[in-house]
């Protein structure tokens, strides 16, 4: 079905819910009246047809008060792992029991950036997130902070709802917020204006962001949010963002149609979709201005167009592709390693093969291993 409104999304056959660490955990404990109406609520889609996932946060906020650790257990990466380690046996009980009050079964799935970054392991999620739901299981996932560094990260389960969302083919992303949507600044300032609808996460949409978190508790912030919003609005997947502060948060957003909807821009191919949605490149390829007009227009980039590598990466990693001013052109799976791209950076086809001792491949990256910024 086509969602063009937040009603809409109550109807949709697949949502993914996402529950933030500020609206499950107050001070070291779980908000446990507020999430049994949230419960009740996913109960109730659930009974009416809509297959729900959850990407529930507090794992962190829950093992941090258990080992009494500074800082909600954010003082540094150890304290997190070690926090999360805790947390997540107690953050799979509280769903559990709350769902199963409802004979709902609830299953726990800890995923890594490697798990949806790689293709192959995207699929096996995939696979694995189909079969529960086949099962009857609510999916209840998170991050798994205990083995997750700085570096290969989702680091907000903003993101990481929309990846989500990809893998199991939703159809829609209620992100659970403190605010009601988004504000085209500061919600704080008397002079901003609620924004109910987003046709396309623009630059314009993305400056909007203050990237702030205002519990301390959480990872994510607007920014967060409208990074997940673009991953999933490419993959032909709607985001919402309600305000989740209330008792039975999605029936009152959704009843006072309050909330700011992302409306869904790709018709990308599901593997396209995927390659959109990678966050993690492995280096950076820069580009002239005559490659950035043919990229423009659909051409395969090419070793002639090259201007600059960054980065130490592997054929079939992922790069970011940037023009001559700096600008975003799009991201894609190189066929050289970054040494090869630096031998043949410049030059034309005739050329290469001198520099590489083998016939060069047709492109540095082909455009149908391409997507566009």
């Amino acid at each position: 079905m086509a969602i063009a409104s937040l009603s809409d999304l109550a109807q949709a056959r697949r949502i993914v819910v996402k529950v933030g660490s500020a609206l499950l955990i107050e001070r070291g404990q779980a908000r446990a009246e507020w999430l049994a109406t949230l419960v009740k609520e996913i109960a109730g889609l659930a009974k009416d047809g809509t297959q729900v996932i959850v990407v529930s946060s507090g794992a962190i906020a829950l093992g941090a008060a258990k080992l009494k650790l500074p800082k909600g257990g954010r003082a540094s990466l150890a304290d997190a792992q070690a926090a999360a380690s805790v947390g997540q046996v107690e953050l799979a009980r509280l769903w559990s029991e709350m769902l199963g009050q409802h004979g709902l079964t609830a299953a726990q799935m800890l995923v890594t950036l490697d798990d949806l970054e790689d293709r192959r392991r995207y699929l096996n999620a995939s696979a694995t997130l189909e079969r529960l739901i086949e099962a009857g299981a609510i999916p209840v996932i998170n991050e798994n902070d205990s083995v997750a560094t700085e570096e290969i990260r989702f680091g907000d389960n903003d993101r990481l709802s929309a990846r989500v969302a990809q893998a199991a083919q939703a159809q829609g992303v209620l992100l659970l917020s403190d605010v009601d949507g988004l504000y085209d600044r500061d919600p704080a300032d008397p002079d901003a204006s609620f924004i109910p609808t987003v046709e396309g996460v623009t630059p314009e949409i993305i400056a909007m962001a203050t990237g702030s978190s205002g519990s301390g508790l959480g990872s994510g912030g607007m920014l967060a949010k409208l990074q997940g919003a673009r991953i999933a609005e490419r993959a032909g997947i709607a985001l919402a963002i309600i305000n989740g502060t209330h008792a039975d948060p999605i029936t009152t957003a959704l009843a006072a149609d309050r909330g700011t909807l992302f409306l869904p821009q790709g018709d990308e191919s599901a593997r396209k979709a995927w390659l959109s949605g990678r966050l993690a490149p492995a280096g950076v390829l820069t580009v002239d201005a005559g490659c950035t007009e043919a990229l423009a227009h659909g051409a395969s980039l090419l070793a002639a167009g090259l201007t600059e590598v960054e980065g130490d990466f592997r054929r079939g990693d992922l790069v970011a592709i940037f023009g001559a001013k700096g600008e975003r052109l799009g991201q894609g799976l190189v066929e050289y390693t970054a040494a090869e791209c630096r031998a043949i950076l410049g030059l034309r086809e005739e050329e290469q093969a001198a520099k590489l001792g083998y016939s060069p491949r047709a492109a540095v990256v082909h455009r149908d291993h391409m997507v566009k910024a």
